[in-house]
């Protein structure tokens, strides 16, 4: 008979960064949870030993029992060798092959969540796979039409409007049908996953000083300020749209659930500097459980020892915490 532990995957991302280490240092973690290393099993031993952890590997079995100690690894082959460090574009296809297994076991109920370790965009795309961030490949990978990346930790959650675009090509991005698909995202997960009955949401303007009245933008006039209207009538608590540099005074926190950010650098380097590198990654509005590491690939810092797993840690605590409440839900 198997475990009734909660079964979470764990993709180990870019083979190059760190991703593999802070995978091998959650042997160490005292974790309620059946956790299952999704990545290339001679690739972990090597680091395992570069990095001279003592962590026990073995085979994942669907209907194994978990072992104290030991990583359970689900063997994804590498296309080539991986050094740390050193980026390879032949290996972009294997770093989505990690995901795809992932999100098939979480659909099919095999799981219940996945954590992903950094990957790097640029690698990826260099292998010439279009690819522009973990959140919008799940996003078509499961069908959702609309997904929201949050950002949890140091007290705060921080969700954004857009995610990796260029600041150029924000403003366009931000329509009113966009805006009303996000905060009805984020007003469900709340109150469905994080338990929240009444979610307060606070709303960011694009502009400096929200626009002044139209006199540095009318994004706010325009699309911001008529959704919260709409919303508003639905039942759905908001505030906005307030200008960013005011936005997270402690005062305003107080009164709320989350902060929508209108774009990414507009409300992450304060969640980031509030949670001090254990920042957490939530997906919105997919059909199954994702968070991930709030930090990158980290190269310089891969196979030397010197990577924290501060913020992998606090991702597996959410995934437990939402998968529970996702069953209760159900």
């Amino acid at each position: 008979m198997g475990s009734r532990l909660p079964v979470i995957a764990l993709t180990t991302g870019e083979p190059a960064g760190i991703g593999p280490d802070l995978a091998l240092m959650l042997a160490r973690e005292a974790l309620p949870a059946r956790v299952i290393v999704i990545g290339d099993r001679d690739m972990l031993a090597e680091r395992c030993r570069a990095l001279g952890l003592s962590a026990t590997m073995r085979p994942y079995s669907p209907g194994g029992m978990p072992l104290s100690g030991a990583l359970e690894v689900e063997h994804v082959p590498l296309a080539c060798p991986a050094s740390a460090g050193r980026l390879d574009p032949a290996n972009g296809r294997y770093v989505l092959s990690m995901l795809d297994r992932a999100v098939d076991g979480c659909l099919a109920g095999e799981f219940g969540a996945m954590v992903t370790a950094p990957v790097h965009k640029g690698v990826i795309n260099d292998a010439g796979i279009p690819f522009t961030g973990h959140t919008e490949y799940l996003a078509q990978r499961t069908g959702t039409a609309h997904v929201v990346m949050m950002l949890v930790g140091g007290g705060l959650r921080v969700a954004l409007a857009t995610t990796h675009l260029a600041l150029a090509d924000v403003p366009k991005a931000i329509t009113r049908a966009g805006l009303t698909a996000t905060l009805r995202v984020i007003h469900a997960s709340l109150r469905d996953q994080f338990g929240i009955v009444n979610p307060r949401i606070l709303v960011a303007g694009l502009n400096p000083h929200a626009g002044e009245s139209g006199h540095l933008g009318r994004e706010e006039i325009d699309v911001i300020e008529p959704v919260i209207r709409v919303l508003a009538s639905e039942g759905i608590t908001l505030e906005g749209p307030i200008p960013a540099d005011t936005l997270f005074v402690p005062d305003r926190l107080k009164r709320a659930d989350c902060a929508l950010a209108m774009f990414h650098d507009q409300g992450l380097p304060v969640l980031k500097y509030a949670s001090f590198g254990r920042g957490v990654n939530v997906t919105l509005g997919l059909p199954i459980v994702r968070t991930s590491v709030d930090h990158g690939t980290a190269l310089d810092l891969a196979g030397t020892g010197r990577a924290e797993a501060g913020s992998l840690v606090e991702a597996m605590r959410l995934a437990l915490e939402l998968a529970r409440a996702g069953r209760r839900v159900d």
